[in-house]
């Protein structure tokens, strides 16, 4: 079995040859270098949170208070940080969490094709987001073998919706995951200062502008009457899911379901009576609101309440040690947003590959220290609150 952490080895190995990795080893040096690839709009979309960012402030301290408990005497030198999700067993206990500007973050525009491209490559399943910059169906045809799943913004005409998820059933996602916090979007000072929405501009837009049915909301084609068709979509854009909704989103596919934004057990227990598939706990990265806590601080007691479905995590995870502390807490995977975004910003594919390596050598060669030989090793006990 190769392990993840063997990345460290070919580095250093490499470097006995004078070759130093071309791309930055720290989050923070990431985080420099993709602010200076990236246009100052685009920039501030990927980078920004909601109010003051005081929660994407906390998304990311709160994992400091968070401490693995090393266990000696139980090493091994191979390791297995494979998960099963749905029936599939995936080598990896992390995803590619949906980013809907990622198509225009790479040099080239395609960012949804070059993010598909790296999970192809690593085995890392990507959750696709509604706003691509390529339809859905270009980017479920770079997967590869690799199992993608489809992430949907629920537009407010119901016919659209199930279009958009027939179309992700039939180009091969293996779920659907509806966000539930973002049926309007939160209040974003860096945004409002340079009067930015990319789908305003007509960015990111291509799923629903290739849709048949919202196409046929048009007089005119998107390609002939663009402006219409931006107008169109932002008045169908985000309908205010409440529980009733659960049943007929449920009905639209036989497919596994998984609400995100989930952050308190009641909610929780209550969509799995509802008839989903699977838990996503995240507060979007502190994107949409303001002011209330870090998602990595909800994550246990909402594990403890569905014990026996999926429960997915995201918003502030940097590194590997990050990965380690959400599954002892309870996550089943870890989703990687903003780092990989910047990696795709310096090296497109190759960017979110050595993203994805990184964190992994990381989390593998953690888990190897500690005495975690496998992800079924990490519990409850494994972690304690600083």
């Amino acid at each position: 079995m190769v392990n993840f952490g063997d990345l460290q080895t070919e580095i250093y190995l490499a470097g006995l040859s004078g070759v130093v990795p071309s791309l930055p080893m720290s989050f923070a040096d990431l985080e420099r270098r993709a602010e200076q690839a990236l246009p100052p709009g685009t920039w501030s979309y990927v980078a920004g949170g909601a109010g003051d960012e005081h929660t994407q402030r906390s998304n990311r301290t709160a994992f400091d208070h968070w401490g693995l408990v090393p266990r000696m005497l139980r090493a091994r030198t191979d390791r297995d940080l494979s998960v099963e999700l749905f029936g599939t067993t995936f080598p990896t206990p992390v995803f590619l969490a949906p980013i809907g500007v990622i198509g225009i973050c790479t040099q080239d525009g395609h960012g949804d094709l070059a993010t598909a491209r790296a999970s192809a490559a690593t085995g890392v399943p990507m959750v696709a987001s509604t706003l691509s910059q390529d339809p859905l169906e270009d980017v479920a045809s770079e997967l590869g073998e690799t199992p993608g799943f489809f992430q949907l913004y629920c537009p407010t005409d119901p016919e659209v919706a199930a279009s958009l998820v027939q179309r992700a059933e039939a180009a091969g996602y293996r779920g659907i995951v509806v966000t539930l916090d973002t049926w309007v979007t939160g209040w974003r000072p860096r945004d409002l200062a340079t009067s930015n929405f990319p789908q305003l501009r007509g960015r990111c837009l291509a799923t629903y502008f290739s849709d048949p049915v919202f196409r046929s909301r048009l007089e005119k084609s998107p390609e002939d009457d663009p402006g219409t068709a931006i107008l169109t979509w932002a008045t169908m854009f985000g309908r205010p899911l409440v529980w009733d909704d659960l049943a007929w989103l449920r009905s639209l596919t036989t497919l596994p379901m998984v609400v995100k934004g989930v952050c308190h057990p009641d909610d929780a227990r209550r969509a799995v009576d509802e008839g989903i598939d699977g838990i996503y706990v995240s507060t979007h990265g502190g994107r949409q609101a303001n002011g209330g806590l870090a998602a990595i601080d909800c994550l246990a007691e909402v594990a403890a309440a569905v014990p026996d479905v999926p429960v997915l995590f995201d918003s502030g995870v940097r590194s590997g040690s990050d990965v380690v502390k959400a599954l002892a807490l309870g996550a089943t995977a870890v989703g990687i947003g903003r780092p990989y975004a910047y990696g795709a910003a310096l090296a497109g594919t190759a960017g979110v590959v050595h993203v994805l390596r990184t964190i992994l050598a990381e989390a593998d060669l953690l888990m190897a220290v500690d005495g975690y030989p496998t992800i079924a090793d990490l519990g409850p006990d494994a972690i304690r609150r600083t």
